[in-house]
């Protein structure tokens, strides 16, 4: 079993508080190599439950999303001259040297992406035009995966603890964001403290139009750009660099300083929900979610939607009529009683326990 810190690039591996070594849930639903949500896999089978489709295109999966990646993950980036790397690197250098969506904090994506990402619709896993620019067509892989930013490190189509796991993930996505902002903070406040004082490093909370270099996706004006790097334009991949070595002198407990309050909080719910990701437990009472989707497939079984799009359960049509027996007036082992004594029909507490974590049965 791997630990949630063998997840992350290595980069963090002398930052992250202790509890990062327990035991990361296995998450062998989502397969990248052949992937899970592409319509030429067998586990696509009961994927447009709702009646839409979701399914991924085989040359973008879901690498429809642009990165944003912290100054000193690009500095680590450009630091290793490995080989596996050398495309990445090329990639990212490329992307440094267009000047757009460029910062002293960040390398992020262009604002008409952003603009198109918030404003198109079922668009995800399914559009060329979104791919990710580090993604690589001919082997379906990253060319910067050991340096991925949070949402690529906690993304998964689907969870092996269903939404027990999605919350744990998005709760691991939260404590690595707030710390990319304070980490990347960190390095600015040693090497240009001005980007700081001037509140450049504030996340921005409003949209802005769209300027004629946006539109055209050309660099920033000269004069705009100079005024954001000031002495550090046309040395961005040092600067870069220097973000690196800043961070990898972080001492131990550093981050956690750094965080503070706010990581303090995050750290207690992200250990709270991977206690229930990694061992469940079934709840006294149960419901039938009426929420859930529910669609009868040609062979009679029926396949059942809840917590996400992307993950549906399929079961023998005659369990339905037996989940419905769940309605949350009377105890789980009330509701397998009467089963068997009525229906001559029992649901295992494994399978409930399943149903549950897809939240197909819920608590009422």
């Amino acid at each position: 079993m791997s630990s949630i810190l063998s997840t992350l690039p290595a980069l963090y591996r002398d930052l992250l508080p202790s509890f990062f070594q327990k035991e990361a849930p296995t998450e062998t639903k989502a397969t990248c190599a052949k992937c899970a949500m592409s319509r030429t896999s067998a586990q696509a089978t009961v994927e447009s439950v709702d009646g839409v489709e979701h399914l991924f295109r085989p040359d973008t999966k879901c690498c429809t999303y642009y990165p944003r990646l912290p100054n000193y993950l690009i500095g680590a980036l450009l630091s290793d001259d490995s080989k596996e790397m050398a495309e990445g690197r090329r990639r990212i250098e490329q992307k440094i040297d267009s000047r757009i969506g460029v910062s002293p904090q960040w390398v992020k994506a262009p604002a008409k992406f952003n603009h198109l990402y918030k404003n198109a619709h079922q668009f995800f896993g399914r559009s060329a035009n979104m791919r990710c620019p580090y993604y690589a067509l001919d082997s379906g892989g990253c060319t910067i995966w050991a340096y991925r930013e949070s949402v690529c490190s906690t993304f998964f189509c689907k969870y092996v603890a269903g939404a027990d796991g999605r919350r744990f993930w998005m709760s691991l996505k939260t404590y690595l964001t707030l710390a990319e902002f304070q980490l990347s903070r960190h390095a600015l406040l040693q090497l240009m403290p001005e980007f700081l004082m001037d509140g450049r490093d504030k996340a921005e909370v409003a949209t802005v139009p769209l300027t004629v270099e946006d539109l055209d996706d050309a660099p920033p004006l000269p004069k705009v750009y100079a005024a954001l790097w000031k002495e550090h334009a046309g040395r961005e991949r040092d600067f870069f660099r220097a973000c690196y070595d800043v961070v990898r002198q972080v001492p131990a407990e550093g981050l956690e300083r750094m965080l503070g309050l706010d990581g303090t909080i995050e750290l207690k719910v992200l250990e709270k929900l991977h206690t229930q990701a990694t061992a469940p437990s079934l709840p006294r009472v149960l419901r039938f979610n009426p929420d859930a989707t529910v669609k009868w497939l040609p062979d009679g079984s029926v396949a059942l939607g809840s917590y996400s799009e992307y993950d549906a359960v399929a079961l023998p049509g005659e369990a339905y009529s037996l989940l419905v027996e769940f309605t949350g007036q009377k105890p789980v082992e009330a509701v397998r009683q009467h089963l068997r004594d009525h229906r001559q029909a029992d649901l295992d507490p494994d399978i409930l326990l399943e149903l549950h974590r897809h939240r197909i049965l819920v608590e009422p």
